[in-house]
């Protein structure tokens, strides 16, 4: 059953809150607009769910993956009175990586899907999805460390909502978490609503045309063939927290395409690439509300968040303490999500070969935690495997080399 559209309103209001962190973090390190990065997440998700039949519950925000990218492009076209003169350069490298998903497409509608889900069981894609939720946490408590009493009033709100609910509230649980760790917030003086005071009430984003040259593109596109695998598995995570399979219906095709164009698209505006978000996949898992539609309203807000500069405004006075709370549970979610995915296809954990797949993707992935001090990386030439791209490749050359075991 779908939500009325007073609830849907709700609803994507919690998937905004979810996803603005980290939406306009990314242009706030690059230099990028972050008007301009709101307003393409927004159009970007839009336009995704409009070539995915409207099927699949995601929202695209900015993309982490291109950071080192955009701020090596900006350092080498930077100009003694103008540091910034390398973002149109990197915006239109940005482009080109979205035709990279495109051209992936074309190919995977041509030779079919089934391949993905061969290269994919659920011995190798379980333990993905548990490595994307717990890599993520220690930023989410990187973000709460800075007041854990406030951080805790979010998430006990939240666990009791999800818990004790009845009705519509049992349904917003993150909506009301944030509400009363921003209430908590005014007590401990976290807020400040100067922001607020300062912000104009209309103001259309920056947009910025891209330019190209090669050297940028070169520094830029090759990392959407990283961030195609990690759009692989977040569309997995996506499917199996609502039970469907979206690698068939409506396709993975599909989903390259509506990624590769939303990224394109942004980057001919001056905005950041799009990605799925893991933000939003928690937040479908603690609340089970499905509805598709409900992301297109979280992004038409984006969209008036990016025109409405009071609005942003007051979302962004939102103490750092409440969101990492909040995300503590959405990034735990996924992981519980990738243990259900073993469990319910009854993933034998006697046998070896299923033990060592597990074993060396969790163990790579998480090596990501370390950052700098990272030892499992490979260089190819601008490509760089690390994280989440390389634990999904071993786990896929494993499952392909090592022979089922026979009784």
């Amino acid at each position: 059953m779908k939500p009325d559209w007073s609830k849907r309103i709700l609803f994507g209001f919690q998937h905004t809150l979810a996803m603005f962190g980290a939406t306009v973090l990314v242009p706030f390190l690059t230099g990028l607009d972050i008007s301009v990065a709101l307003f393409s997440a927004g159009a970007g998700t839009l336009l995704f769910h409009m070539l995915t039949k409207k099927k699949v519950p995601v929202f695209l925000g900015s993309s982490f993956a291109f950071i080192p990218a955009i701020l090596g492009v900006k350092a080498v076209y930077a100009t003694p009175g103008n540091p910034n003169a390398g973002l149109p350069y990197a915006t239109g490298g940005i482009f080109v990586a979205g035709l990279v998903y495109v051209l992936a497409s074309g190919l995977i509608k041509l030779f079919g899907a089934d391949i993905m889900k061969r290269l994919l069981p659920p011995v190798v894609i379980g333990p993905i999805i548990i490595t994307i939720g717990l890599t993520l946490t220690p930023v989410a408590y990187g973000m709460a460390q800075s007041h854990w009493g406030v951080a805790l009033i979010a998430m006990v709100t939240v666990a009791l909502v999800t818990v004790f609910g009845k009705g519509l509230f049992k349904s917003l649980p993150i909506l009301l978490g944030v509400g009363t760790g921003y209430a908590a917030s005014f007590f401990f003086k976290l807020v400040k609503v100067q922001p607020i005071i300062d912000a104009q009430i209309l103001a259309l984003p920056r947009f910025m045309a891209p330019k190209f040259s090669w050297d940028a593109i070169a520094m830029v596109a090759p990392i959407a063939l990283v961030t195609m695998v990690e759009h692989l598995g977040d569309i997995t995570t996506i499917g199996a927290t609502v039970k469907q399979d979206y690698i068939t219906d409506p396709g993975l095709h599909r989903t390259l395409l509506g990624d590769g164009l939303a990224t394109a698209l942004a980057g001919l505006i001056g905005g950041p690439s799009n990605t799925t978000y893991s933000e939003n996949t928690g937040v479908l898992a603690v609340t089970k509300v499905y509805d598709p539609a409900v992301l297109r309203v979280a992004a038409v807000l984006a969209i008036l968040m990016s025109v409405f500069g009071k609005f942003g405004a007051l979302l962004s006075t939102i103490p750092e303490p409440v969101m990492g709370g909040i995300s503590i549970i959405l990034f735990g979610m996924i992981a519980s999500i990738g243990m259900r995915v073993m469990v319910e296809n009854k993933i034998d954990f006697s046998s070896g070969r299923n033990m060592l797949i597990a074993a060396f993707v969790l163990t790579i992935g998480m090596m990501s935690v370390l950052g700098e001090n990272n030892p499992a990386v490979i260089n190819l030439g601008f490509i760089q495997l690390e994280g989440l791209s390389l634990a999904t490749i071993v786990g896929i050359v494993l499952n392909l080399v090592l022979p089922e075991e026979t009784e």
